[in-house]
């Protein structure tokens, strides 16, 4: 999956499979996880949000999707 960089204190990049609606994160302390069943409108607001961190907090995180570490 291809990732973007973004500009954040905690994220280094985040990618997005509408396929299989699969979020990928990739933190700046070196860990990717892949989120699975995220809806693309949590995507599109996480790279539209001003704050990805505290996005990604608050919509994914701490909305409970399932995910697992990749690297």
């Amino acid at each position: 999956m291809n990732r973007i960089p973004v500009s954040s204190s905690n994220l280094a990049s985040v990618g997005y499979d509408p396929g299989t609606q699969s979020l990928e994160v990739e933190f700046l302390h070196g860990g990717i996880y892949r989120y699975s069943g995220v809806p693309s409108s949590i995507y599109d607001g996480l790279m539209a949000a001003d704050s990805h961190g505290t996005y990604f907090d608050r919509y994914v995180k701490k909305a409970g999707y399932s995910y697992q570490k990749i690297r």
